[in-house]
């Protein structure tokens, strides 16, 4: 049909109600004059211009916009690896540890070598621990029971890009202003991310990748709360199990 609009105004049409913008707000973004009208009426043509801001705005392909590809959106490469290596004086990798207070500072201080050196740090001599950088954050709230309790420490090995991420792993997300433990879901489209508590009262977020700093999978935890209710009530249960035996023992002999 001669009225049949091409694909790419179609596809443009769609990022922009995607993104819940008006014609006239789409096109002060892209930097058009007025409004998109022309455009999605078929009247004016996607200029270079345009589709440059459109991969960087939203990072869209632009073979996908002229439908050459069914990938809509650019693969991200998210260097998420440390931005420093701690090491000890015989040059080998040791284990910085975060605390909560620490935290606090942590992405402001990414990368200051003299910041890191205020930190505690040890080694593990295990061979879980080998061929890998690891760092120690103590967890604080308890957005992550019943898993992980407050002012316990897990042990992160080092995530240098996205793609080397385990889905539904419990990481520590080192953002642009905040250092968050919580268990991760990679979306379709990698420019999203979502964290998820282990406690149903705290609700996911969703993040764009590209204010993710650091990230380190949990492989460990260390904890120095011993439930000693928890162990009683246990051998409680034993003994009562025991004097229940007895007695059925004791009527069988009758």
């Amino acid at each position: 049909m001669k009225n049949e609009l091409p694909i790419e105004i179609i596809r443009f049409k769609e990022i922009r109600e995607s993104h819940s913008h008006t014609q006239q707000s789409f096109a002060s973004l892209l930097g058009i004059k007025n409004s998109t009208a022309d455009i999605e009426r078929g009247k004016s043509k996607i200029s270079g211009n345009i589709v440059v801001e459109l991969m960087d705005q939203f990072n869209i392909n632009p073979l996908w916009l002229f439908g050459k590809s069914e990938q809509k959106i650019l693969e991200l490469k998210v260097n998420t690896a440390p931005k420093v290596l701690t090491v000890d004086t015989e040059n080998n990798d040791s284990m910085v540890l975060v605390n909560v207070k620490a935290a606090a500072g942590y992405p402001s201080n990414i990368q200051d070598l003299d910041w890191y050196e205020s930190l505690p740090a040890f080694q593990i001599p295990l061979p879980e621990f080998r061929n890998a950088t690891y760092r120690g954050f103590q967890v604080q709230g308890d957005s992550m029971l019943p898993s992980l309790h407050p002012k316990e420490w897990v042990l992160g090995k080092a995530v240098e890009q996205l793609d080397y991420l385990t889905n539904h792993s419990i990481c520590v997300v080192v953002m642009s202003d905040s250092v968050l433990v919580k268990k991760v879901q990679k979306h379709m489209e990698k420019d999203k991310l979502s964290l998820i508590s282990l406690n149903p009262e705290y609700p996911p977020l969703t993040i764009d990748t590209h204010l993710i700093q650091e990230i380190w999978e949990v492989h460990s935890k260390l904890s120095f709360e011993i439930d000693n209710n928890s162990e009683n009530a246990t051998l409680g249960q034993i003994q009562q199990s025991i004097a229940a035996l007895k007695n059925e023992i004791n009527q069988l002999k009758k």
